[in-house]
């Protein structure tokens, strides 16, 4: 066994808040899970002798911390990208002739991280792609994921040409001839990788296994992945090796439900490391792109209300055969209009699920960035989970007030939802921002940037959510959502020995001190998996 001592423990157990001591068996079957929680005294006398141990010093230790929404491969793959978030599209441009000039003719240049609202001369096209890298295909992802920018060759490796039908209305951007430009949105921009060669399993084992101590690092303990089959296979591998470093919830792709259902895989299946979580579908893009769908046209484009990829019905229709097979929901929903449609499917679902006899399955809504005030208790009306990112908001806060206006109000409305009594789940959405838990409580807490702006109060400062709350959404509510809540998330007796360790208190610093926080120390299932 293994006592903790000494320490000022933020348990998130509303029955024992706070204690300075934790006792951690080692004893099968409840090996590295949590025998006690008390004071420091009382834990030494009781368990003298039985135990080793360390003194924290008085440090502060919490429950581990989960990403409720990241994409696990791409983050990985990610690190290793050009980085293409510049300042402006020419500086993108001089990235590529740089990363052309080392590469050889015919192999890929990939990229990520360009967002043409930052550029004064807006979205780019294939020939400035073409000028400096006229021998490689190039394929640029732009932060958002939901587009991409290409270049002749790319798209000729991907036969895209004027005759390609787009797989979604407006995806493939054309000129006045009907020529794709090089701009490429929401399924049109998976079209490519098709036509990348894949990195080896092996390869995506040792980039998810790398990767694990820089997630450790930011005191993260698990994630809930929504990446696909690659991303699953390389999970399986390093969990059969035992080599698996982070607690995971694994989704499953819409196309691959058939496949799901037909060898009986439900949600919860799996262990406390790797385990199914729901069937993703996306509803609706993004709100850079102006693809996320929307009631009312987009400020700065009249006729542009986004694109609506799924309506109700086709969702419901997916979504019961999912719950026949046990399998929860978790639809990405980004504007107005698609999230009021997701949330019109999920109420039939429920109803669905009483009418025949089904459980009723702890479904999520990805995103949720802006709500129409009529659909925001609809959440808890229908115990659906709103997974959220709260660094999306410091990161979009101009482009909501540009391309949104007045909608503005009920953008990442946390603060109302929880009110309301929605049950939040929150994460990165990484690498689209970054996985750092403590910038997206910093923003969650503040609705800063972390130079301060856009003021003191706030962007939309109504919607700030307490520490207290805020640290839920990344502790008690992803194991809500994935099942585990009776063993996870919180720092109680069976519970599992999942932690981290700072210097610094998040309950009683200066918000604007959140940013800044850095863990000592991470541990998961009773062992320390990285020190600083």
């Amino acid at each position: 066994m293994l006592i903790l001592a000494n320490a000022q423990i933020r348990t998130l157990n509303a029955k024992q808040p706070a204690a300075s001591a934790l006792v951690i068996d080692d004893h099968a079957p409840h090996a590295g899970r949590i025998l006690a929680v008390g004071e420091t005294d009382t834990l030494l006398a009781e368990f003298s002798g039985r135990a080793a141990v360390e003194d924290m010093a008085m440090r502060i230790i919490l429950p581990g911390l989960t990403d409720a929404h990241i994409h696990l491969r791409k983050y990985t793959q990610s690190l290793s990208l050009l980085d293409c978030a510049t300042i402006t599209r020419a500086e993108c441009v001089q990235r590529v002739a740089k990363q052309a000039a080392e590469t050889p003719p015919g192999e890929w240049i990939q990229g990520h991280g360009w967002n043409q609202n930052d550029w004064e001369t807006g979205l780019g096209n294939a020939a400035d792609l073409d000028a400096v890298a006229p021998h490689n295909p190039v394929y640029l992802t732009g932060i958002s994921l939901h587009v991409a920018w290409v270049n002749s060759p790319a798209l000729k490796a991907a036969g895209i040409d004027k005759n390609t039908p787009d797989p979604n209305p407006r995806a493939i951007q054309r000129d006045d001839r009907g020529e794709p430009t090089g701009i490429l949105y929401e399924k049109a921009s998976d079209l490519i990788p098709k036509v990348i060669p894949r990195p080896s399993l092996e390869q995506d084992v040792l980039d998810i296994k790398n990767a694990q101590e820089t997630l450790w690092q930011v005191g993260l303990t698990g994630v809930h992945d929504f990446d696909k089959r690659s991303s699953f296979e390389a999970l399986q591998t390093l969990h059969s090796r035992g080599e698996l470093g982070l607690r995971a919830l694994k989704s499953i792709p819409e196309e691959r439900l058939e496949h799901a259902i037909g060898i009986g895989l439900h949600s919860g299946f799996g262990n406390d490391m790797l385990r199914i979580g729901g069937v993703k579908m996306f509803a609706d893009g993004a709100l850079g792109p102006h693809t996320a769908a929307m009631f009312e046209p987009y400020e700065d484009e009249a006729e542009n209300l986004g694109m609506l990829l799924l309506d109700r019905e086709e969702i419901f229709e997916v979504a019961r055969q999912a719950a026949h097979g046990g399998l929860s929901m978790t639809i990405h929903s980004i504007g107005d209009h698609a999230n009021h449609e997701v949330l019109a499917a999920y109420a039939q679902l429920r109803d669905y699920e009483v009418a025949e006899g089904l459980p009723a399955l702890r479904h999520r809504l990805e995103h949720a960035q802006v709500l129409h005030p009529d659909d925001m208790a609809k959440f808890a009306e229908l115990n659906i989970s709103a997974s959220m990112q709260p660094i999306h908001a410091t990161a979009d806060m101009e482009m909501v007030d540009k391309f949104w206006g007045k909608r503005a109000e009920t953008a990442y409305a946390w603060r109302s939802l929880q009110e309301k009594g929605a049950h939040l789940v929150f994460g990165s959405d990484a690498p689209v921002d970054s996985p750092n838990p403590f910038w997206g409580l910093h923003a969650a807490v503040t609705r800063q940037r972390r130079d301060g702006s856009p003021g003191s109060e706030g962007w939309q400062p109504h919607q700030r959510l307490d520490i207290e709350t805020a640290l839920q959404g990344y502790t008690t509510g992803p194991a809500y959502v994935a099942g585990m809540e009776e063993r996870l998330g919180m720092l109680a007796p069976g519970y599992l020995a999942d932690l981290i360790v700072l210097e610094t208190d998040p309950f009683t610093c200066p918000p604007q001190e959140l940013f800044s926080i850095s863990p000592q120390a991470t541990m998961l299932g009773g062992d320390w998996v990285w020190q600083k």
